[in-house]
């Protein structure tokens, strides 16, 4: 079958000539103004009620720059690169300790910083896709997603490699990335996918840049940057598919509750599967050995973003 050249949906059978779908003929009718007494032109169902606020990105961006100060107000060398031992005081993410009981680490690791470069490259990513992030799903969602890539992200490093330190929010930046990824493919816009593409291009040049060069540079945790991506795109998908709207209150519950159960389950598989090649004096006697290797969970940017 053929496709409508302007957004590229499946033209119904027997379409001979056609190269608009019905859907692009009302909307470029309604933007020249032209009334349509049938039919009106729908919004983006994502953008139903859609604010221009980014008050969830500015209150994460908040709450990593202050953590980094009070890091730097302690006394850790957040300018240069800080000791692992300090890192772990502030709640990294570290196998011997996050599987041993204080799986907390899963969480405030993304909230942390291996120095000023780090927290630069990630602020100035979560500022440039939260933006159109939290435009597209509302704030609780944006949130949501976010908190649950993150740990995501954390869930992976400590599957491909416990013994490292890893810290920092790429991996729920990624997972981001991933979310817009799955609804600029799935979503329905409005607007002509012409006018999408420059974003998505924008998005797709950020996470294959970042993961290129996140296998090419040592220190950097590509397990966590893929972690949160695929959760991303596993949230992203099934919200553009069982839950577009804002008022889908249940719905998104329900999507966003797998994500939390699959962190669940990997947690739990995580438990009795490495929980007896770990046990706290073991583990601090990795960190005491030497200088940690510590992961950043990288330091990417934004390309063409």
């Amino acid at each position: 079958m053929a496709n409508c050249v302007q957004c590229g949906r499946q033209l119904p059978g027997l379409s001979f000539g056609r190269k608009l779908c019905q859907w692009c003929v009302q909307h470029e009718a309604a933007q020249r103004g032209e009334d349509i007494p049938f039919q009106r032109v729908e919004p983006a169902p994502w953008v139903q009620s859609q604010s221009s606020s980014m008050i969830v990105t500015q209150g994460i961006l908040g709450i990593n720059v202050a953590v980094f100060v009070a890091m730097l107000l302690g006394g850790v060398a957040m300018l240069d690169n800080p000791s692992g031992q300090d890192l772990v005081h502030w709640g990294a993410n570290f196998g011997p300790l996050t599987v041993s009981g204080q799986w907390w680490r899963l969480l405030t690791c993304i909230f942390i910083h291996g120095g000023l470069l780090h927290i630069g490259f990630n602020m100035w990513c979560l500022w440039s896709l939260g933006r159109i992030a939290e435009s597209v799903y509302g704030h609780w969602t944006f949130a949501t997603v976010y908190l649950i890539s993150g740990l995501s992200a954390s869930l992976a490093s400590l599957i491909w490699n416990p013994v490292i330190l890893s810290v920092g929010a790429s991996g729920a930046i990624f997972g981001i990335a991933g979310a817009l990824i799955a609804s600029f493919y799935l979503g329905e816009f409005s607007m002509p996918r012409a006018a999408l593409s420059g974003t998505l291009r924008s998005v797709m040049v950020f996470v294959g840049y970042n993961l290129f060069f996140g296998a090419m540079i040592a220190r950097t945790d590509n397990a966590a940057h893929i972690g949160g991506l695929l959760m991303g795109l596993l949230l992203g998908a099934l919200i553009a598919k069982v839950a577009p709207g804002h008022d889908d209150f249940g719905r998104r519950v329900a999507v966003l509750l797998v994500g939390v159960l699959l962190v669940a389950g990997g947690v739990m598989w995580l438990q009795r599967s490495r929980a007896d090649m770990f046990r706290r004096p073991h583990g601090m006697g990795l960190l005491d050995k030497g200088p940690a290797d510590v992961r950043a969970g990288g330091e990417p940017g934004v390309p063409g973003a």
